[in-house]
């Protein structure tokens, strides 16, 4: 596998005249990359000719762009551990992680996490290159996670995250009956005074929307499906416990821990553009083994 990420385009007509800096602004190319590209390996080619950005293109041209190598891991240990892929290419992976992997290493768990086992998978494969991890789940919470293989293509599902074209879809057992069917949460959400972890409900936070509907109603807990317009830590957990139905083994926000020892929220589908392709894709998870046996224990 080439160790470095090439992109490449067959100038049309309308195209031709026009700066090579220009056209790759348009393809959105970031003005960090291409100082990367400059300074730290990478190159331009046209035709297979070495050029620089002011390079006049010509209909039918061939414009390759060249990144520079990553760094692998980048201080991240890499690690031959499980890695459930359901989808992957030669520009990004959906993975699900399971409850109690951590998704990037931390101070308590400093292996064992998701992109410890990124790193692991690229090395046996050959990818030298780190983790990006478009889509972050808590250590207790399972689903499927979206990856880029590389920096601008995370750069690409960055900016399509902030228009709203990552769109995730969740399930969780709220504790208590939720008397609405369906409904939305719209509260600001702000780290806790004296807390490095916990967030909560606060005037002065960021602006958090939450969706949520009701699948099902069980005597212990309300079954329901969830879905975000913005993306902020612990935001399902910290509205549902706002509205007074914390989710089943969530400690952290009031939850009750009887039943479930980690909270019950689970990412069961993502849906994106892909940033090269163009096209739409949604990929799905089941319910992993300990909250479909909370469903068949309450029937």
């Amino acid at each position: 596998m080439s160790s470095q990420f090439e992109l490449n385009w067959v100038i049309d007509k309308r195209d031709a005249d026009r700066q090579v800096k220009d056209f790759l602004k348009d393809e959105e190319i970031s003005r960090t990359a291409l100082t990367d590209i400059k300074f730290k390996g990478g190159r331009i080619l046209v035709n297979q000719v070495e050029v620089n950005v002011r390079y006049k293109l010509q209909k039918d041209d061939v414009l390759s762009l060249i990144f520079p190598k990553e760094k692998p891991g980048e201080g991240v240990l890499g690690e031959d551990l499980p890695l459930d892929i359901v989808f992957e290419d030669e520009y990004l992976l959906v993975v699900v992680k399971p409850a109690g992997m951590s998704t990037i290493p931390s101070r308590e768990h400093p292996k064992g996490s998701l992109a410890n086992a990124l790193v692991g998978y690229y090395q046996r494969i050959g990818l030298e290159a780190t983790s990006h991890i478009v889509t972050r789940l808590d250590r207790d919470t399972s689903g499927i996670v979206l990856i880029a293989k590389y920096r601008h293509v995370h750069h690409l599902f960055s900016k399509d995250q902030l228009v709203g074209k990552v769109r995730r879809t969740y399930e969780a057992f709220a504790g208590g009956t939720l008397e609405d069917d369906e409904g939305t949460i719209e509260k600001p959400i702000g780290r806790k005074e004296d807390s490095i972890i916990e967030r909560e409900v606060r005037s002065d936070g960021q602006y958090a929307c939450t969706h949520y509907k009701v699948l099902k109603r069980h005597k212990a807990f309300t079954h329901a499906e969830l879905q975000l317009e913005t993306g902020r830590t612990h935001q399902i957990r910290v509205h549902m416990s706002s509205i007074g139905h914390p989710l089943l083994g969530d400690d952290l926000y009031g939850g009750e821990t009887t039943l479930l020892k980690r909270q019950a929220l689970h990412c069961k589908k993502v849906t994106f553009i892909h940033p090269l392709l163009k096209k739409e894709m949604t990929f799905t998870a089941k319910l992993p083994d300990d909250m479909q046996e909370l469903l068949q224990a309450d029937r």
